[in-house]
């Protein structure tokens, strides 16, 4: 069943460059992620959104997914759970 994830960054002011650079080409070729969007949300907000074949390999997905993060933590400002605010899992309903 397809999975979606969904991550919430807040920016630091002024590194909407960086963190956009860091999920560049070729940055953010997760395994089994059919596609990926990053959608900005407000001044210094964005929210990435995945989609996954299944949970399962998302769920393998998240060491790569994280060593990614690991490469812009210091342009986020943090959030009440921590570098980011972060959920994901299986479609339920289809809206088209």
């Amino acid at each position: 069943m397809t999975a979606f994830n969904i991550v919430h960054f807040r920016i630091k002011p002024g590194m909407d460059r960086e963190f956009l650079a860091a999920h560049g080409p070729g940055k953010a070729a997760w395994p089994g992620l059919r596609k990926g969007v990053i959608v900005k949300t407000s001044d210094n907000a964005y929210c990435l959104i995945g989609e996954w074949p299944d949970g399962k390999a998302l769920a393998s997905a998240r060491p790569r997914m994280i060593a990614t993060l690991d490469t812009f933590r210091s342009v986020l400002e943090p959030t009440a759970s921590g570098a980011t605010d972060a959920v994901s899992g299986p479609v339920v309903l289809t809206l088209t």
